[in-house]
């Protein structure tokens, strides 16, 4: 998509991800690239404008990352966001100084001279702001157009060049112009609003077949989303020549593995070969107590399976994953290479070891725009927005050790989760929910009897991209309903407890 796109230059925002997504609303294909990016790597992108992210460094700081003069050389529109406005203003001649009165939070913007950036927009609204720097003057040649109390350059803009600037953060969604400011920003640089789902897929499709040729492909199907949509994407362009392995590893909720091998798979007409493995993975996960080496036996164990199903295929020349946009961004750190947030990869050491090519058509989409793609291919609306499941499944939701009886109580308490959410519709409006089964045991009374049995938790979140979430501020009415059915209906439990706590300090798994 040459010149039809923003380049993001990442300074290590938390919200950098945000700005890419707004612009991604508005119609326009973006792309994040880490501040130590060469002239080179920005080139090679042919950007249409570009906008540089705020960032918790002070310019000029050591260590704080600097302004490549190439973003300017290439002559295109540029907006800067807070430390992204600074790093202009410093570059560009004006003068930055320590607020005295820091802003974090709301504060009321006041538009003092027209602008295309702010066309439209109201004088006065509340935006966002997070800084303990300023701009003092602006560049020669850049007028100021907005101010808070607190702030008098607030906002600045070289209508000649097509260089703005902001002190404030348009791209979250408590910045009541922010949107219309981006679209603005859009507009003066001639970009079009051409990025959606359904011109995805018709550039992928062509992509995918360019990519495979003749080739042969093959794709671990987890069931959830992202495999899905790759599957089913990859199916429609290279039909026989794609090959799904699903690995039942026993870990499933119930009737997970049905839904992929009777309902995803024949509907899409995939090549789907279903490996029964529940015996392998549950004998290799007896006795062990600890989370993390339950994660890696899953792994080293999920790998050995497929590998061995994948050698029954003959020549395989590519390995299709479900990796998506966040997963390359995590990969990469804003302040330089040294630095590594983790590695993405879905199917842990595959790549390497099989010596198999990638192919990852979704890997520059975001989760919202993965279930867009699912609409565009005809996947049902329930699976479409189905919630985010564990690589590691039900393993990671039994604390301690796993066994049958325990998977078989916590598949059956979960289950009634799933129900009541989709029925009393909860389960659209939060991140995530499920039952956790707990490591202990509980006196009880249950038909004039004593009872020993035990304790499951339910979790549910409020989230954005799981980053960090909020516990679901769920009906009392509603969490009764589960707490009942859940111990009237789920074999060897007698209590139910709800879990408050926010991510950070907690994960919204247990393990």
């Amino acid at each position: 998509m040459p010149r039809n796109k923003v380049l993001i230059i990442d300074y290590g925002s938390q919200v950098t991800q945000l700005i890419a997504r707004r612009v991604r609303e508005a119609g326009v294909y973006s792309e994040i690239l880490p501040s130590w990016a060469t002239a080179e790597e920005i080139r090679e992108r042919d950007p249409g404008a570009l906008i540089l992210s705020g960032g918790p460094c002070s310019v000029g700081q050591a260590g704080a990352p600097d302004f490549n003069p190439a973003l300017l050389e290439l002559g295109v529109p540029v907006l800067g966001i807070c430390y992204g406005l600074q790093l202009l203003a410093h570059q560009l001649g004006g003068s930055l100084a320590h607020s005295e009165d820091r802003e974090y939070g709301p504060a009321e913007l006041e538009l003092t001279a027209p602008s295309p950036l702010f066309e439209g927009l109201a004088v006065k609204s509340r935006v966002w702001m997070s800084h303990g720097d300023k701009v003092e003057t602006a560049p020669a040649g850049f007028t100021v157009l907005a101010r808070t109390k607190n702030v008098q350059v607030a906002a600045v803009g070289d209508e000649l060049r097509r260089i703005y600037g902001v002190q404030f953060h348009p791209e979250v969604h408590h910045s009541e112009i922010g949107a219309g400011l981006i679209k603005n920003f859009l507009g003066l640089a001639g970009l079009r609003a051409d990025w959606n789902m359904a011109s995805f897929v018709e550039s992928s499709l062509a992509g995918i077949r360019k990519q495979v040729g003749g080739g042969q492909v093959i794709c671990a199907l987890s069931g959830g989303v992202d495999s899905t949509v790759v599957a089913v994407l990859l199916n429609r362009a290279i039909g026989a020549k794609l090959h799904c392995i699903f690995v039942d590893h026993g870990l499933l909720r119930q009737d997970e593995a049905a839904e992929v091998r009777d309902r995803i798979a024949p509907h899409h007409k995939l090549n789907l070969t279903v490996v029964e493995a529940s015996e392998l993975f549950l004998g290799r996960l007896a006795g062990v107590e600890n989370p993390e080496e339950k994660r890696k036996i899953i792994g080293r164990t999920f790998i050995e399976v497929f590998e061995k199903e994948a050698a029954k295929l003959g020549r395989v020349d590519f390995l299709a994953q479900g990796t998506i946009y966040p997963d390359v961004i995590e990969s990469v750190s804003p302040l330089g290479p040294s630095v590594m947030i983790k590695s993405h990869h879905n199917v842990g050491g595959l790549p390497e070891k099989m010596n198999l090519a990638l192919v990852e058509p979704l890997r520059e989409l975001f989760k919202d725009e993965v279930r867009g793609v699912a609409a565009e291919l005809g996947l049902p609306e329930e699976f479409i927005w189905r919630q985010p499941f564990p690589g590691p499944g039900l393993a990671i939701r039994i604390i301690g050790a796993v066994d049958r009886e325990k998977l078989e109580t916590l598949r059956r308490a979960d289950a009634i989760v799933q129900e009541e959410l989709k029925a009393s519709g909860w389960y659209r409006k939060i991140w995530q929910g499920f039952a956790v089964l707990l490591p202990l045991k509980t006196v009880g009374v249950m038909g004039d009897g004593r009872t020993y049995e035990n304790v499951v938790a339910i979790r549910a979140v409020n989230s954005v991209d799981a980053m960090t979430a909020d516990w679901s501020r769920l009906p009392y009415d509603f969490l009764e309903i589960l707490s009942r059915r859940i111990i009237n209906e789920v074999n060897g439990v007698n209590r139910v407890v709800y879990d408050i706590s926010p991510k950070p300090p907690g994960t919204i798994e247990w393990e």
